[in-house]
């Protein structure tokens, strides 16, 4: 089966649907490290690949 290649970069909004969570504990998670942002202008991104690092280690 072949998953569709999602985007690179998620937005906050985007990660929240992912984490079924409020957008305020996206951002809790940003302050504390446990996901990486990288601004784009004055927008945080999150690195698809720091998500799925970050449900990896809930996993274990």
């Amino acid at each position: 089966m072949v998953r569709p290649v999602g985007p690179p970069m998620l937005t906050v909004r985007e990660v929240a649907e992912e984490l079924a969570v409020c957008r305020a504990t996206v951002y809790a998670l940003l302050e504390r490290g446990e996901l990486e942002r990288v601004w784009v202008g004055r927008s945080i991104r999150i690195p698809a690949a720091s998500l799925e690092a970050l449900l990896a280690r809930g996993r274990r």
